[in-house]
């Protein structure tokens, strides 16, 4: 099984101005990430604000990202939600529009049981022929997949290739581990747990923070598999900026420092609204600091 990527990739935000989308700040913004040695795009997700996109918006970004991504690295699109025939349909879209891979989420709100969750993703797994990673993140859905559940659906669906573990949870992860061959990637949705999360086994890191310091993490982890006190000595000079992002609901504070760095105005959609102006100058003030000493 050959895995989409390895390493540091960017959950990608997107850039408003006024209530529309502002494109051409969203390509530079991929630019910069793809020339800082980001492994791969993750378009209209969590940190995206794919929940206020409208279907055309998501259809337009996803066709800048492959074309800045221009086959030099993978563009995986969120198609995750709630509602299972919505998430098919989205899907289908993507893979036309030449994504190299799906984010599919478990559902939230209405939630389901395992067995729920089995049907719900084998049913997206089915519709499409593209990689498909599944996204476990409790905090925002409440629930998680049980190990037992990612192994039925391994077994059952070979396009399911990965999991973002956003659990926090590193037993879990050792659990999730026994029921899948080495083949199967896992890749953090914890930026604070990257460092540890490599060090048993993970494959790569899906972050909020690798918008703004994508070389960074991408070092971070090429260091981890084989100079491990030179991963502990660049997770110890981010690990400040990455703990002083959590002031906020995501995407809140990495659109300040992604607003910061030029790619746009400070926007988001309602219901999240930006951090107030003492916040923000915190930020980025410790967002300055950690690239200078770097």
């Amino acid at each position: 099984m050959t895995r989409l990527f390895t390493g540091a990739a960017a959950a990608v935000t997107t850039p408003f101005s006024k209530d529309s989308v502002d494109y051409d700040s969203f390509k530079n913004h991929l630019t910069y990430l793809k020339k800082n040695n980001i492994q791969a795009f993750i378009v209209n997700g969590t940190t995206g604000e794919s929940a206020t996109l409208t279907r055309k918006e998501k259809t337009t970004l996803l066709s800048i990202a492959i074309d800045v991504a221009d086959g030099d690295i993978p563009v995986i699109a969120g198609t995750g939600s709630n509602n299972t025939q919505e998430s098919i349909l989205h899907s289908k879209e993507a893979e036309k529009l030449g994504v190299d891979g799906l984010l599919v989420i478990t559902p939230y709100y209405n939630k389901t049981s395992q067995k729920g969750l089995i049907a719900h993703f084998s049913a997206i797994a089915e519709a499409v022929s593209i990689p498909v990673i599944l996204y476990d993140v409790p905090a925002r859905t409440g629930m998680t997949i049980a190990p037992e559940t990612l192994e039925v659906l391994v077994k059952q669906h070979d396009n399911i290739v990965g999991l973002k573990d956003a659990t926090g949870d590193l037993a879990h992860l050792n659990r999730l581990q026994y029921v899948v061959d080495e083949g199967f990637s896992f890749y953090s949705g914890n930026d604070d747990l990257a460092l540890p999360f490599y060090s048993l086994g993970g494959h790569g890191l899906i972050s909020v923070i690798a918008n703004a310091l994508p070389k960074e993490y991408q070092e971070m982890y090429e260091a981890a598999q084989k100079r491990p006190k030179q991963a502990a000595q660049i997770n110890h000079k981010l690990f400040p900026l990455v703990d002083a992002l959590n002031v906020d609901v995501n995407p809140i504070p990495i659109k300040a420092l992604i607003s910061h760095l030029g790619f746009g105005e400070y926007s988001l959609r309602l219901p999240l609204v930006p951090l107030e102006k003492d916040a923000q100058t915190v930020l980025t003030e410790l967002f300055d600091h950690t690239r200078k000493d770097g």
